[in-house]
């Protein structure tokens, strides 16, 4: 891997293990088992975020949801969807990082 992964310039030089796990377990196996694509994954992932109010992890994980061919029209939708299973204070949370994201 060429310089620093998001992990190790996060947690790295804190939690060296934490990132060494972050990069190989969860990115490096799990999310490239061949059972979800990596749109699907992360689509489970952001609702999964917006659900558990972890709404720190939600900013990277909206933009790799790009990435990975989800549009701002459906993670929009989705957010709107889970305001009725998640709770309606969590979904306009969700919705306020969503919107700084899709600023940039």
């Amino acid at each position: 891997m060429t310089g620093q992964s998001p992990a190790q310039k996060s947690i790295g030089d804190f939690a060296p293990k934490l990132a060494e796990l972050t990069d190989d377990v969860l990115f490096g196996d799990i999310w490239g088992r061949p059972g979800l694509s990596k749109r699907d994954r992360s689509l489970v992932v952001v609702s999964s975020l917006i659900t558990s109010s972890s709404f720190e992890q939600l900013t990277n994980h909206l933009r790799l949801a790009k990435q990975n061919g989800l549009t701002e029209e459906e993670l929009k939708e989705a957010i709107i969807h889970l305001a009725f299973y998640a709770g309606w204070p969590k979904a306009m949370s969700a919705m306020q990082v969503a919107k700084t994201v899709f600023a940039e």
